[in-house]
């Protein structure tokens, strides 16, 4: 007799229990149809425990074993099998209370075989040949009374299966979970809640370019649920969003007020508060016109799933918002959470349910929108984004555009409804959310970035980061990236030559980077800005309310930051800070970058100049000190050997090198008071800025470094002329590496610039990010110090043969791992930055470079 094929359905994301009696086959059915690692056998966890998988007398700690196993493959959202006997009642209720804890759903495949089959199956296996026929019968006889209540027990689907053939013809089929919609990339057009406001709602889907329901360009439209109640025409809203949905260019999850229509459209009993009276009288209008209207909206209702997962796992869209635990999963606690989010158990002054604020502690990856708690404005929180901006109410219906993360609003036409409680922000920080918190940093860190993988950040660099981080650094909402440090080029064999721009020109040939730019390093300290339009761009994009604002800029806030590569604010007063920012602000509008870069803000990287001005402590005890004591010291030895040479004594190799001391001593002077001068207030101060790092919605670090240097000159000349000269131009040459002239000029223009006076120059491939053959990243950029600079890293005398010849061992190949991590990350600030994403994942990288700066590595390098 021929069997007909059956096919059982299994959601890609549950827990499977097969249920059987010793010998019904269940191993096999499993081996047949899931992959080896999905399945957990109590055999084999009583094998581990007890190296015999019949050990009967080991199954309490077997079934520990795979209970434990059950729940971290279930956290991690894997399929899961469990190929156990799970005839008794007691077994499978700890196996479905596996399933609810990680809210997936419970299904059992039943295998109900005949008794003989069982029992030839066992004698057939030597292990099991001995087992007594009891043993078989027990198992069927609880199976048997277990088959009609599998369904009470929690299992939401069951399959049984009652003969060999029926088995042999059984194929599993995976499902995907209704909320799983990863293959829909978009771009989607999400929308807040409409209650009703189907005037504002064809003024909202007109301004996103909807026509007739549908978009010319393809994009799908995603309603966020409360469709209905509380406005004037709920029908003709659900009529617009059931045809959309219908025609497939909608998705709409379920609100809490379409819950509680569902379910008095179902016959249930409901309280019409909440504007649901007006719609059912809505409705009964509506029915006038079409009797099967209602019957749809039930259905329609009935038919929505509680939230999506969409564009490969980036957008989560739900009604009241949800934590990353719950995306894609599927149990009654996560529809109640996605509907009504969750409170505190408290109640406000209006009688209202305290929302917890979920949204300040999420870190999830993907991008959370949602709506339900009516807020004046949408802002993104931690990834998170409230749409319902309270149209009925009189607020605004609003919009996401996604991808671009664009907002489109239009405005309520009147206020439809009276709210129990004024609109109110509900969670705090603007934009950004929280920074990180001990959680974020606590121990050893792994960071993802994008250029260069997984950087890892050892846990006693950590921890002396949050110390500079909490007691040092500017506020946190205005500190969105710290640079990398610098490598070295290469030790140069050159005579009389620690380093030489010879040897970076071969290291990027050799890299195979033909064109770099070579651009004057500035000696002073850097400095990274963070120049807003004015106040309220600071206060809308990077959430300074509340800032602890102490300068003479008045009572507006601050306008922006200025800070160190360490995070530390670059002067000890706000107004001085402010001072900067304004000059660079109307330097960036007279040059129209504001325009051209289509932004509001910009982040640049720059010299600050003169040396002194951060420094002064350091120069007076380190560096004037040696001077101070060298002229005080040697020109009396100088004398004394000279008078002795006078009297005959035998003493002139001693003077030579006396003089030749005198004379570092003097080069070592000379070499650190070209980077001194006395200043007031500005005047006197230089900026040097070289990199535009980051605008509105974009990353400029991969702009090439000629196009950068192009609208820094602009800045310059703008701040000359309309400004007053705080900025300074950074020179540079271009340099072909595989040029032999090329490389000659760019040598010359570097000894020709050090033998000035100057610090050096930094080599950089002229199109910023650049890999190798290899795929790796190469250096961002190495640094060639002059000779006589060099004088102050590595003392007065470092040029003598003896020394220069010690000094070429130094070991590069620490800092230039450094550079690469501290680079890679700081990419990933600024992409994370321009992406809109939270604070602390802008943070997660910012403070990864802080804590690498702990490393041990020599400061000379």
């Amino acid at each position: 007799m021929t069997t007909t094929p059956r096919t059982l359905p299994v959601t890609d994301l549950s827990l499977v229990v097969l249920v059987g009696a010793t010998g019904s086959g269940k191993s096999t059915f499993a081996h047949r149809h899931f992959k080896p690692t999905e399945v957990i056998s109590s055999d084999f966890c009583r094998g581990l425990v007890a190296d015999d998988e019949n050990d009967q007398s080991a199954s309490s700690d077997a079934f520990d074993v795979l209970h434990y196993v059950v729940g971290k493959r279930l956290a991690a959202g894997r399929l899961t099998v469990v190929d156990a006997t799970s005839v008794q009642q007691e077994s499978r209720r700890q196996l479905v209370r596996l399933a609810r804890q990680y809210d997936v759903l419970p299904i059992a495949i039943v295998l109900d075989m005949p008794e003989e089959v069982c029992a030839e199956r066992n004698a057939a296996r030597p292990e099991r040949a001995g087992m007594p026929r009891h043993v078989i019968q027990r198992h069927r006889r609880e199976l048997r009374r277990s088959l009609r209540g599998l369904q009470r027990e929690g299992f939401r689907k069951i399959h049984v299966l009652r003969s060999p053939e029926e088995v042999d013809a059984a194929e599993v089929v995976l499902e995907k979970r209704f909320n799983d919609k990863r293959h829909l990339t978009g771009p989607f057009d999400i929308i807040g809640d409409v209650h009703g406001c189907s005037s504002e709602l064809d003024s909202l889907l007109g301004a996103l370019g909807y026509v007739d329901g549908a978009h010319p360009e393809g994009r799908t439209a995603v309603f966020v649920g409360d469709l209905v109640d509380r406005g004037p025409d709920s029908p003709g809203v659900l009529r617009r969003v059931m045809a959309m949905t219908a025609s497939g260019n909608a998705l709409c999850v379920p609100g809490n007020h379409e819950n509680k229509l569902g379910r008095w459209l179902g016959g249930r009993k409901v309280q019409h508060t909440h504007g649901l009276a007006e719609t059912i009288e809505q409705l009964e209008r509506a029915d006038a016109e079409d009797p099967a209207f209602r019957e749809q909206v039930r259905e329609f209702i009935d038919g929505l799933v509680s939230h999506y997962v969409l564009d490969g796992g980036k957008l989560v869209v739900c009604h009241a918002g949800l934590p990353e635990k719950y995306h894609g999963r599927t149990s009654g606690r996560v529809r109640a959470h996605a509907l009504y989010g969750e409170t505190t158990g408290e109640t406000d002054e209006f009688g209202l349910p305290v929302r917890y604020p979920w949204a300040e502690d999420y870190r999830g990856k993907a991008a959370v929108v949602y709506g339900h708690t009516p807020v004046p404005t949408a802002s993104w929180v931690n990834n998170t984004l409230c749409l319902d901006t309270g149209a009925v109410f009189g607020g605004k219906l609003t919009a996401l555009r996604w991808p671009e993360r664009e907002l489109v609003e239009v405005p309520a036409e009147k206020v439809w409804y009276e709210p129990v409680k004024p609109l109110v922000t509900d969670v705090h920080g603007g934009h950004q959310g929280r920074p990180l918190d001990l959680a974020d940093v606590h121990g050893r860190r792994i960071v993802e970035t994008r250029h260069m993988g997984r950087v890892a950040v050892r846990e006693e660099n950590a921890a002396a980061a949050l110390e500079v981080m909490s007691r040092f650094a500017v506020d946190p909402r205005l500190l969105a990236y710290l640079p990398p440090t610098m490598a070295p080029t290469a030790t140069s064999q050159e005579e009389g030559y620690l380093e030489h721009p010879a040897e970076a020109f071969a290291q990027y040939r050799a890299d195979g980077v033909q064109r770099v730019v070579c651009e004057e390093k500035h000696m002073g300290s850097r400095a990274v800005a963070l120049v807003c339009r004015d106040a309220d761009v600071a206060r809308t994009r990077f959430g300074t309310e509340g800032y602890a604002w102490a300068a003479g800029g008045g009572d507006s806030g601050p306008t922006g930051a200025l800070h160190t590569r360490t995070g530390r604010p670059f002067f000890d007063d706000a107004e001085a800070t402010e001072q900067v920012l304004d000059r660079l602000r109307r330097a960036v509008t007279a040059a129209g970058l504001w325009e051209e870069l289509d932004t509001d803000w910009l982040l640049l990287d720059a010299e600050m100049m003169p040396w002194s001005l951060k420094a002064s402590g350091l120069l007076r005890t380190q560096y004037a000190a040696v001077g101070a004591a060298s002229r005080a010291v040697l020109p009396g030895v100088t004398a004394a050997l000279e008078a002795a040479v006078a009297r005959g004594l035998d003493v002139g190799g001693l003077l030579e090198r006396q003089r030749e001391r005198t004379a570092d001593a003097a080069a070592f002077t000379r070499a650190y008071r070209r980077y001194c001068w006395t200043t007031d207030a500005l005047d006197g101060v230089r900026l040097a800025p070289f990199q535009i790092l980051a605008v509105q919605g974009r990353s400029l670090a991969g702009a090439p470094h000629d196009r950068q240097l192009d609208w820094l000159d602009r800045l310059v000349d703008t701040d000359a002329v309309a400004v007053g000269g705080l900025l300074q131009r950074t020179r540079r040459i271009v340099v072909d590496t595989g040029d032999e002239e090329s490389v000659r000029a760019g040598i010359d223009w570097w000894l020709e610039m050090t033998g000035a006076g100057g610090e050096g120059m930094v080599v950089k491939p002229l199109d910023a990010l650049v890999r190798d053959g290899k795929g790796r990243l190469v250096q961002p950029g190495v640094k060639v110090r002059g000779r006589e600079y060099l004088r102050i890293v590595y003392g007065p005398e470092y040029t003598r043969a003896d020394n220069l010849t010690r000094l070429r061992g130094r070991f590069l190949g620490h800092k230039r791992s450094l550079a690469l991590r501290e680079f890679a990350l700081g990419l990933e600030a600024l992409d994370r930055l321009a992406a809109g994403e939270p604070l602390w994942r802008v943070h997660e990288a910012v403070f990864a470079v802080l804590a690498l700066e702990s490393e041990p590595v020599d400061p000379r390098l």
